[in-house]
């Protein structure tokens, strides 16, 4: 569990990790070498598990995105349905889920029948009794941050 001090640090690397120590301590009010120890620790225990770059889908030519529910046969585990899923570059990201679908899965294509392979590559894994998807017109809000600021 992070403490106040640990979960303000984490929301400014969230905004931006390429952020200085020195920044985040004046945000937070420590040091930037007490920010680095701290960032080192969050890393060794495994709370902070990497760093990386948001990119614009658009920008690499996804123009289409859109979640697909999926619908498992009898018996099927969570990481059969990963493992049927991990080859597929277009999944952004797949979840196990309550109600009636088992998986949901978003998907980025680069246009509607882009789109539509996919669609059908995934209803066709063996582990997939139907599917159901809806497409996104316009993404609203994407938050990359975890907690509140405090």
């Amino acid at each position: 569990m992070l403490n106040d001090l640990d979960e303000r640090i984490v929301h400014a690397l969230a905004e931006d990790a390429r952020r200085s120590y020195a920044d985040i301590g004046q945000l937070v009010g420590l040091s930037a070498p007490a920010v680095k120890r701290r960032v080192d620790r969050l890393r060794a225990t495994g709370a902070i598990t990497g760093f990386t770059v948001r990119v614009d889908p658009a920008a690499l030519g996804w123009e289409t995105e859109g979640f697909i529910e999926i619908y498992c046969r009898r018996n099927t585990s969570p990481d059969s349905i990963r493992r049927g899923l991990e080859r597929y570059p277009e999944v952004a990201s797949a979840s196990t889920v309550t109600g009636e679908a088992d998986a949901l899965v978003q998907v980025f294509a680069s246009d509607m029948r882009h789109f539509e392979r996919v669609l059908e590559r995934i209803a066709g894994e063996p582990f997939v009794e139907r599917t159901k998807s809806v497409l996104v017109l316009s993404p609203l809000m994407r938050r990359f941050t975890s907690g509140s600021p405090a």
